[in-house]
């Protein structure tokens, strides 16, 4: 629920993004200016903010069938199609090449980088919803004997395997076409110097997308057509990403006793209230990233510690290894889960905490991407969860009961 709070805002931009470059708002325009002035308008990404919950909201109301399958059924094939497209206009550019070079070439010292690791596994699972219950959200309504196992590997194949079309669409294209409108400079032996697309690359998912990505698109003939392509492909990409997480809110508050009609309207109270601080403030917006991203580490541990305690190969044997699955997990499951993940998560949270305790200002709560901010927050979180405790657990009991 902490990032869906935030990512409702996300959502929004895609939105406003998305119906500027269909209005030609976008065209011919200081894309810094822009952006600088969105963001820091208060009213607009608040308003779009708590556009993109209404619309999430309607199609949860909607039913799993009628409102979020019948979504998905649109969003994400649509999704797929305009990666695809867009995919092949970015390779078919001059000097995709380099692009290509940069997204696949293999840097032997980045290995040595514990902050690439850090970025790169906590990416993944926030991408993929490991760790924060997505999947296990909409497992409730699956067919009791539906091959576990391999929806498993597909939901992680298809995730990944549509961030690598996302790169492909955006890292040759920032190479192309810096290079094209001349921010690249020729070395001695006549090949490009690619530092200004490097740069652009380290803009951050902010600068990148909202602008570098049209700044670039509009040096191409169509650019008011692909950047309305681009912008839509984000908005379906963030807005079936809100409907889980808004669902998995819903759901729990389900599990608690609360009839769908009242839990939807609570959960999109609550969201558009507390994301109303992410929409005003990119800061605040950063901080909420920083904190619960870094969070996914922490509870997706505790999956892997609740395996454990189960024991990891009864688990294995009792939920992946059905007799309806086609796909049989063996022993190095065992290793994965009960060994890697544990000693992944620790030395992760550790190297973290020690790199990050040698800055004083790491004890700073109010600074935005210190690891006193990380744990005053989720110090926060837990104190409310336990004063909720004793109450959801006599509602739950109550509602046991009755039933």
């Amino acid at each position: 629920m902490g990032i869906m709070f935030y990512y409702s805002v996300v959502t929004g931009w895609a939105l406003k993004y998305f119906l500027s470059a269909v209005t030609g708002a976008l065209n011919g325009v200081d894309h810094n200016v822009y952006w600088d002035t969105f963001t820091s308008s208060g009213i607009q990404p608040v308003m779009f903010h708590l556009v993109s919950i209404a619309i999430a909201s309607f199609i949860i109301y909607q039913g799993i069938l009628n409102g979020i399958e019948r979504a998905n059924r649109i969003l994400l094939p649509s999704l797929l199609v305009l990666l695809i497209v867009g995919a092949v206009r970015s390779l078919t550019l001059a000097n995709a090449g380099a692009g290509l070079d940069y997204f696949f070439g293999f840097k032997p010292e980045a290995l040595y980088n514990y902050k690439m690791w850090l970025e790169t596994l906590s990416q993944s699972a926030w991408s993929t919803g490991a760790g924060w219950g997505l999947v296990l959200t909409y497992a409730v309504y699956m067919r009791e004997k539906e091959d576990i196992t391999l929806n498993s590997f597909l939901t992680g194949f298809g995730n990944n395997s549509a961030s690598l079309l996302a790169g492909l669409v955006i890292i040759p294209a920032v190479f192309s076409l810096s290079a094209t409108i001349g921010s690249a400079d020729l070395i001695a032996n006549g090949t490009v110097d690619f530092k200004a697309a490097e740069a652009a690359l380290a803009a951050g998912n902010e600068g990148l997308g909202f602008i570098v990505i049209p700044q670039l698109f509009s040096k191409l003939p169509a650019a008011t057509l692909l950047t309305s392509f681009f912008f839509l492909a984000l908005f379906f990409a963030a807005l079936s990403s809100l409907i889980a997480m808004m669902e998995l809110s819903t759901r729990m508050l389900m599990d608690f006793g609360f009839e769908r009609r009242k839990a939807l309207p609570a959960i999109a109270l609550l969201c558009g209230v507390l994301g109303i601080p992410s929409a005003y403030s990119m800061t605040f917006f950063k901080n909420q990233d920083w904190v619960w991203g870094l969070g996914l580490i922490i509870s997706g541990s505790f999956f892997a510690f609740a395996a454990i305690k189960t024991g990891v190969n009864q688990f294995r044997e009792t939920y992946l290894n059905r007799p309806e699955n086609n796909v049989k997990v063996g022993r190095w499951f065992n290793i994965v889960l009960g060994v890697m993940i544990p000693i992944e998560a620790a030395v992760l949270m550790i190297g973290w905490v020690y790199r990050e305790c040698d800055m004083v200002a790491c004890w700073y709560p109010t600074r935005p991407f210190s690891l006193a901010t990380c744990v005053a927050q989720w110090g926060m979180l837990i104190i409310i969860l336990l004063m909720l405790n004793s109450w959801i657990y006599s509602r739950v009991s109550a509602e046991g009961s009755r039933g």
